[in-house]
């Protein structure tokens, strides 16, 4: 597939794009929806911009950040599988609060926002998922400004950071076991720190015990350990990873809604 390709398709009566909806609800929206298949790098929404819909990861990973004055981005959060993004925008009919540009192949589920806002008059189960939607992002804006922002040293934030991951789904969280296939750089970015701070804190924590690595596979040894570097424990866990400052040059969405 060329770098900037789009694979277009209907959602399938075997894909479930809302699964607790009632069975009628659930097939309203499979009727307005449409999966997108996008490369690496390709730019759903951009910040500011007009709200045209409602976006649901499928797979893959789609990064949200915002931009400042001086040209510096702050990455906001690692959106995963069934994630949906653009929900307060489209029910505001205000901008986009962020970028979202995807971070491997993906497939996106899209929405417009007229049938959104349809649907949601029609069937009373549709304002309740977005007010669900929208407390889950409050609360998870609230945990990356404790979790990262008020951290006072990098081993504190890379703590939260790791014990997040962890705790992202209870296979990790039980196995002490996380897929690692993150760079260092990227770490950092996310850590508002540079590559070599955090090459640095995770080879002390290797020499403490702390973590093991296995080649893609991070494995939590100590998590009573990790937590005592945080102040008073008070870890709240994040969803995802968050925030980072880096550069983006100014792309065009590739979404062709």
């Amino acid at each position: 597939m060329p770098a900037h390709a789009i694979k277009l398709s209907s959602v399938s009566a075997q894909e479930q794009i809302f699964p607790d909806l009632s069975p009628a609800v659930s097939q309203a929206l499979k009727e307005v929806a449409f999966t997108i298949t996008y490369p690496s790098g390709a730019v759903l929404f951009l910040e500011g911009q007009g709200p045209r819909g409602i976006f649901i990861v499928r797979r893959g990973r789609v990064k949200l950040s915002v931009s400042g004055s001086n040209g510096k981005v702050l990455i906001l959060r690692i959106a995963e599988s069934d994630d949906i993004l653009g929900v307060s925008a489209a029910v505001s009919a205000r901008g986009y609060e962020a970028t979202a540009e995807t971070q491997g192949p993906c497939d996106i589920s899209f929405i417009r926002q007229s049938d959104f806002q349809r649907l949601m008059r029609i069937h009373h189960e549709l304002p309740l998922l977005v007010a669900q939607q929208l407390s889950r992002d409050y609360d998870a804006a609230c945990r990356e400004i404790r979790n990262v922002l008020l951290s006072e040293s990098t081993a504190e934030k890379l703590a939260r950071l790791l014990l997040g991951w962890l705790d992202q789904n209870e296979e990790s969280r039980n196995s002490g076991r996380i897929k690692f296939t993150i760079t260092h750089e990227e770490i950092g970015r996310m850590i508002g720190t540079s590559r070599e701070t955090v090459s640095r804190v995770l080879g002390d924590f290797r020499r403490r015990g702390l973590i093991q690595q296995d080649y893609s596979t991070l494995v939590i040894r100590s998590r009573t350990a990790l937590e005592a570097l945080i102040p008073t424990c008070r870890f709240v866990k994040p969803r995802v990873p968050g925030p980072a400052l880096t550069s983006r040059p100014r792309n065009r969405p590739l979404f062709m809604g």
